[in-house]
């Protein structure tokens, strides 16, 4: 199940993005947003039960990569209670986000899932459309391999894909349009769709917040209950636009992620 939860936030956050700007181009994204300093922390459960906790950060400072100035973004994701013992995990999914384009030029995770453990970042060349992935020691951390591999204009991670969604301006999206999007993870390219499902005033641990409701269309599986829109994200009705909550509804009950602090807001 706890496996199931990285996944299923791997959904999530790749369900959050869509392209703009030309090709072999940076575009430019007007993010009014988020900055640096920014933590949002989650809660994440399985109907009563406390399963996990994720923090997403943005750094405090800005960083160069490939001479353009970036946000170091961190996610953090670990088991809690009862479930940190039956099967501890201790994840790290990171990027560096170019403040221009809001396009990933660097990403990165350290996955710790029981006993299994990987390293992985991957470089991004947005102008010649490649993504080298480089294959990093358990223990070291050390590049072990590398694979380059070609992948779309503006192509998006799953970190650099949840912060590009914030930026986008939902006033031009209509009930049940669906949004075209791409993304790299785990050396592949993904083609997914999200479509607007409305608008809710959602009750938080913070508070009642106005929000936008959208669902990643998703091939039909046993692990998702039977019907529509199985997985759904709710996202702050503001300038922030900060994703509230998840909700995967599963063939034997419903995971959720709610928020539960907001620090450093931009607006």
């Amino acid at each position: 199940m706890k496996k199931y939860f990285i996944t299923l936030l791997g959904i999530a956050l790749m369900s959050m993005a869509f392209q703009y700007g030309g090709p072999n181009a940076y575009r430019y994204i007007d993010n009014e947003s988020f900055g640096p300093g920014e933590i949002l922390k989650y809660r994440v459960h399985y109907g009563l039960i406390n399963a996990a906790e994720a923090v997403m950060k943005v750094q405090e400072n800005h960083y160069d990569v490939n001479g353009r100035p970036c946000y170091k973004i961190d996610v953090f994701g670990n088991t809690t209670g009862l479930a940190d013992v039956l099967y501890s995990v201790r994840n790290n999914y990171g990027a560096y986000v170019d403040t221009t384009s809001i396009l990933p030029l660097r990403s990165y995770r350290y996955i710790q899932e029981g006993k299994y453990r990987k390293n992985e970042m991957v470089n991004f060349d947005h102008e010649n459309d490649v993504a080298t992935v480089l294959k990093l020691d358990k223990k070291t951390r050390k590049v072990k391999a590398k694979e380059v591999f070609t992948v779309p204009d503006n192509v998006l991670d799953i970190v650099g894909g949840y912060y590009f969604l914030r930026t986008l301006d939902y006033s031009n999206y209509k009930v049940g349009e669906v949004i075209q999007l791409q993304g790299f993870f785990a050396e592949e390219v993904y083609a997914i769709e999200i479509k607007i499902i409305g608008r809710e005033l959602l009750n938080t641990k913070i508070g009642e917040i106005n929000s936008i409701i959208v669902a990643p269309i998703l091939p039909k599986n046993s692990f998702f209950e039977d019907g529509d829109d199985p997985v759904q994200v709710w996202i702050s009705d503001d300038r922030n636009k900060v994703p509230l909550k998840v909700k995967a509804k599963l063939a034997i009950g419903a995971i959720e992620i709610d928020i539960k602090e907001m620090e450093n807001l931009r607006n």
